[in-house]
């Protein structure tokens, strides 16, 4: 527990049999529940991470490839099975490549077990390492991205496409899961969600972190992400008339 609050990772994982373990052995002590999403990976990913010695750790399986955002969606749904203390537990989304730095962990759960926000996003750009680690195509897309939906959105959000974040229970279970965009530009979705419903967003800095993981973001995805930001911005604008 971290405070209060229970706390969940879960964990989006295709094709991560390299790395999983990794990620799976540096989630910390207090961590009380990791739930590893394996989306139809065809390289053992869920053998591995079923392989790590540890009791906190569920393993689903999707059958067929469904997307990051389905991936999420699932561990969402089992970490709401868990029957939560309170509205104040956290539930983190932690990726299986190796990208998110658990020394962060805090930093992100902090806001929601104190109460004092219901989503947190984690913020790479504010890390004076992010020019010389991040690829600068990843960058510009990034800080691109990010302007796009603050102005959809009608509040700023420094780093929209991170993946690094926590939601407090209450929130999550608000949330119509079912609804969310299934793949690469869930979080542009799920924003506007929150938005919607009022709820308290925040950001906090979390480090960049690449290593020998392989970048699945395409030129289609772009069209993909304008199109889910243009849909954030007809929300709020039909809420508003």
């Amino acid at each position: 527990m971290w405070m209060a609050s229970r706390v969940v990772v879960v964990v989006p994982a295709w094709d991560e049999a390299p790395r999983i373990a990794r990620v799976i052995t540096g989630i910390p002590g207090w961590v009380d529940s990791i739930v590893v999403v394996d989306d139809a990976s065809s390289d053992g990913t869920a053998e591995v991470a079923r392989a790590v010695a540890d009791p906190r750790v569920e393993t689903v399986r999707h059958g067929y490839n469904r997307g990051v955002g389905a991936a999420i969606v699932t561990g969402y749904k089992r970490a709401l099975a868990r029957r939560p203390n309170g509205s104040r537990d956290a539930f983190v989304v932690m990726a299986g490549d190796g990208q998110m730095d658990p020394r962060d962990l805090p930093h992100l759960v902090d806001p929601v077990a104190r109460g004092e926000a219901d989503y947190v996003k984690g913020n790479r750009f504010c890390a004076p390492e992010v020019g010389r680690v991040m690829p600068v195509t990843r960058l510009l897309g990034g800080l691109l991205l990010s302007w796009a939906t603050s102005r959809a959105l009608g509040f700023p959000i420094s780093d929209s496409q991170c993946g690094y974040t926590a939601i407090a229970a209450g929130a999550c279970a608000s949330l119509d899961l079912d609804a969310l965009w299934p793949r690469y530009g869930y979080p542009n979705d799920l924003l506007s969600q929150l938005a919607q419903r009022r709820m308290r967003i925040a950001e906090a800095p979390v480090r960049p972190l690449y290593g020998d993981e392989a970048s699945r973001l395409r030129s289609h995805h772009v069209p993909v992400v304008a199109a889910l930001v243009a849909r954030a911005w007809l929300r709020r604008l039909l809420a508003a008339s």
